[in-house]
C-alpha cells in the first residue's frame, strides 16, 4: 500500500475550521423523533472550504482554523489536522474512526483512543460544517476511500485480487468505475494493465489526478475521466471493470447500477469484473439489549408534561419510527439464532433492471428457543481471478470494515423454540434517493409432531429505509453463549460456502437465492 500512497501523496483541505470534543464536553440530549427529510447516512469534500463551529473544550475560543491531511504511516491511515506551523491539533487514525452525516453540509467524526497517562479510553469528535453538500459528499467519499486502504479488509483485499491475478490485467485495457481517489486504477496499472480510463463523476477527481500524479511511472499510463458513466465515451473497449460499488447492504447507493451499465458499455464479450459477484447473507437474530435501547428511545415522547407541553401525541410515530431505522453497527455472531442464507447477484450476468426491486424469500429452522428481534444481514463479493479467487467479507466476527454488519429490527419480536421454522420475506424497492425502501415480514410456525397441519402462529413486520440507517457507536457485547448451540454449528466455514456457490449453476438472469450458512 505505501508504494501508491504514502505520506508524501496525500490529500489536503485547507483552511477548515474545527470544533474539537472532548470526553467532558459531550452532553446528553433527548432524541428526537427520527425525520425523513434528514440524512443519517453519509454521502461521500471538495479541495475546497469548510467550515465548523461548535463548543469545545480544547480550543479557548471553540473553533481553529487548520489544514485536514490525509496519508499513511506504514500500515496505519490517518486524518490529521495542523494549524500555524505545521502543529498537528488533533489526529485520528481511520482504522478505528467514524464519520457520520449530521445533515447534508454538517457531519461529525469519532474515534475511540486511550489515555496512556489515565488508563482510561475514550470517545472524541471533531465537527465539520461545509458550504455545500457537494464539498460534505467529496469528504465523506475521500474519508470512505483513504479508510479502506488501511485495511486487508478494504483496498487491500483489492490490492491482492489484482496483484494476485496480474495474468488477467498484464497488457489489457481497465476501466475503473466510479475511480473516486484513484487507488484502484493506480493498483491495475501496478499489475501492468496496458491502459487504466478511471471515469469519476464527482469532485473527488481532481484528487485523483493529484494522486496519479504523484505516481509518475504509473501515470502515463492512465487517463482520469470526469462523468457519468451512462454518458462518458472511450476511445476503446475494456478487458477488465473494476470498481468498488458496494454499499451499506451491498445495494445501498445504487451504485451498482453504473457497474452493469458500465459493463454493457465498455466491457468486451468475454471480459472480467472485480468484484464478479456478490451476495446479501441474513440470518435471525436475538439482542435484547439492542432491542430494548431502540423501545427506549421513544419514551422520551411519553411526557404528559414537558415544560408544560404534551408529547404523547408522537409516542405512536417516535416508536414506529425509531424501529423504521435499520441499525449498522458490529455484532457478536453468537447473537444468530439460525444459519443465514444468502442470495447472490452475479454482476457479469444480471441485467440493470434486476436491481430495481430484490425480493428475498426467507426460511430459517432455529437452532435454540429464544426471542427473534428481527433480521441480520451482512454481505461479502467474489474477485474471482484466473489464478486466485478473493473474497472481501463483512460478516459478524471477521475483522471490522467500514461497511459493519447491518440489522432491521422488528417492534413485535417473535417467540420460537429450537427446530422451529421461521418464514419470510425481504423485499427491496429502489427509491429516488439513491438507496431502497426495506420491506420485512417473518412469521413462525407450529413445531413438534403435526405441525404440518398447523399454520402461521407469529407474525411480526416492518419498513425501513436503507438511507436511513441508525449509526450504532457501542462495541459489540461481549455475550455468554448459555445455549446448546455452538457458534461453528451455526456458521459454515467460508472456504466450505466459496466452493458450493462456485459449483453450482447460476441462472442465466444473474440472481440466485441459495440457502446456506453465511461466512
Amino acid at each position: 500500500m505505501a508504494s501508491v500512497v504514502d505520506a508524501e501523496r496525500r490529500f489536503e483541505f485547507p483552511n477548515i475550521l474545527i470544533s474539537v470534543h472532548s470526553p467532558s464536553s459531550s452532553a446528553s440530549c433527548p432524541p428526537p423523533p427520527p425525520s425523513s427529510s434528514s440524512s443519517s447516512s453519509p454521502p461521500s469534500f471538495s479541495p475546497s472550504t469548510a467550515s465548523a463551529s461548535s463548543s469545545s473544550s480544547s480550543s479557548p475560543s471553540g473553533k481553529s482554523e487548520v489544514v485536514a491531511r490525509f496519508s499513511a504511516d506504514g500500515d496505519a491511515i490517518r486524518l490529521r489536522f495542523h494549524q500555524g506551523n505545521d502543529d498537528v491539533v488533533v489526529e485520528f487514525d481511520l482504522g478505528s474512526s467514524q464519520i457520520l452525516a449530521l445533515s447534508p453540509t454538517e457531519s461529525i467524526c469519532i474515534d475511540n483512543f486511550h489515555s496512556n497517562k489515565l488508563k482510561r479510553s475514550y470517545s472524541r469528535a471533531v465537527t465539520m460544517t461545509f458550504r455545500t453538500e457537494e464539498e460534505s459528499q467529496s469528504f465523506h467519499q475521500a474519508f470512505e476511500q483513504w479508510k479502506c486502504a488501511g485495511g486487508e479488509s478494504g483496498a487491500g483485499t483489492y490490492y491482492a485480487a489484482v496483484i494476485e491475478n496480474r495474468v488477467d490485467f498484464q497488457d489489457r485495457i481497465v476501466v475503473d468505475v466510479g475511480a473516486g481517489s484513484g487507488i484502484l486504477s493506480l493498483f491495475a496499472a501496478q499489475a501492468g494493465a496496458k491502459h487504466v480510463y478511471a471515469i469519476e463523476a464527482s469532485d473527488m477527481v481532481d484528487y485523483a489526478r493529484q494522486l496519479i500524479s504523484g505516481n509518475p511511472l504509473l501515470e502515463q499510463r492512465i487517463t482520469v475521466v470526469k462523468g457519468k458513466v451512462e454518458e462518458v465515451e472511450l476511445p476503446e473497449k475494456a478487458d477488465i471493470l473494476i470498481s468498488e460499488p458496494m454499499g451499506t447492504l451491498l445495494v445501498n447507493e445504487r451504485m451498482l447500477e453504473s457497474y452493469v451499465i458500465a459493463r454493457d458499455r465498455f466491457l468486451t464479450s468475454d471480459g472480467k469484473m472485480f468484484p464478479t459477484l456478490g451476495r446479501i447473507h441474513m440470518a435471525p437474530f436475538s439482542d435484547e439489549y439492542l432491542y430494548v435501547e431502540i423501545a427506549n428511545k421513544a419514551l422520551f415522547w411519553q411526557q404528559n408534561n414537558y415544560y408544560g407541553v404534551d408529547l404523547t401525541p408522537l409516542y405512536g410515530s417516535a416508536f414506529k419510527g425509531y424501529f423504521a431505522q435499520p441499525v449498522v453497527d458490529a455484532f457478536d455472531p453468537r447473537l444468530l439464532v439460525a444459519p443465514a442464507v444468502f442470495h447472490t447477484l452475479d454482476f457479469s450476468r444480471m441485467k440493470e433492471e434486476d436491481l430495481y426491486e430484490i425480493d428475498i424469500p426467507l426460511h430459517f429452522v432455529a437452532s435454540v428457543g429464544t426471542r427473534v428481534h428481527g433480521l441480520a444481514c451482512w454481505f461479502d463479493v467474489l474477485f474471482d481471478g484466473s489464478s486466485v479467487q478473493r473474497w472481501l467479507t463483512t460478516a459478524p466476527g471477521a475483522p471490522t470494515t467500514h461497511w459493519y454488519q447491518l440489522r432491521c429490527v422488528l417492534s413485535q419480536p417473535l417467540y420460537v423454540m429450537a427446530g422451529q421454522e421461521i418464514t419470510g420475506q425481504l423485499h427491496l424497492v429502489a427509491h429516488n434517493a439513491q438507496s431502497y425502501t426495506m420491506h420485512l415480514t417473518m412469521t413462525t410456525k407450529m413445531w413438534g409432531a403435526g405441525a404440518e397441519q398447523g399454520g402461521v402462529i407469529q407474525m411480526s413486520s416492518g419498513k425501513m429505509d436503507l438511507k436511513e440507517p441508525y449509526y450504532r457507536m457501542s462495541q459489540p457485547q461481549p455475550y455468554a453463549w448459555v445455549q446448546d448451540q455452538q457458534p461453528h454449528q451455526l456458521m459454515q466455514s467460508q472456504c466450505e460456502q466459496e466452493t458450493a456457490l462456485l459449483s453450482q449453476d447460476v441462472s442465466s438472469s444473474g440472481v440466485i437465492s441459495t440457502q446456506g450458512s453465511g461466512p
